[in-house]
């Protein structure tokens, strides 16, 4: 596995090796051991969770706060999105800053995005099937979220607001400012 770093601490882009041959391919999509010589991070995965979207569908940008708070690892299995990360940890030099990464079941790429980042995608193609492990269960009473077109993120998602979908939920989230605070 090649593990890239984002210039927001803590945020890598994971290559898997990928053997092919006539039969198809095999690829190794998480190891724990390499996972902390790589990255310096030892992680534990206690939830898979699965979404399946269409083409526009925004999610996002959502996190947990406090002890609740989770490190995610994102990939796709069917599709194309693009995903982003949004530095909201109290304190850092990059709060406020984002990256964004393409994700694809053709790219194989994935996302590790740490805990006191929000999360959000965006569907890319006609429909995605986006599979993410968590280092901590959901807790419905510590979600926090921003709302997806904060002018001060200025977030390119590389479509017009007039394609995209969202929840009534995502649709009223608050700005970075007005949000409710990671730790």
């Amino acid at each position: 596995m090649n593990f890239n770093a984002f210039p927001l601490e803590g945020c890598y882009c994971i290559e898997p090796l990928i053997f092919d041959d006539n039969r198809g391919y095999f690829m190794e999509s998480f190891n724990e051991k390499t996972f902390a010589e790589k990255t310096g991070q030892s992680i534990h995965f206690v939830q898979d969770n699965q979404s399946f979207s269409s083409k526009g569908v925004l999610r996002g940008l959502h996190y947990q706060v406090g002890e609740h708070a989770q490190s995610k690892l994102i990939r796709v299995l069917s599709g194309e999105i693009l995903d982003i990360a949004v530095d909201i940890r109290p304190g850092s030099v990059t709060f406020g800053e984002y990256v964004s990464i393409v994700l694809s079941a053709q790219n194989q790429k994935q996302f590790f995005i740490p805990k006191g980042f929000a999360h959000g995608f965006l569907v890319l193609s006609e429909t995605a099937t986006i599979f993410y492990k968590c280092d901590n269960f959901y807790n419905k009473a510590s979600e926090g979220g921003i709302i997806y077109n904060d002018p001060k993120l200025n977030i390119d998602w590389q479509l017009p607001d007039t394609e995209l979908i969202l929840s009534e939920k995502d649709a009223i989230l608050p700005t970075l400012e007005n949000a409710r605070q990671a730790w």
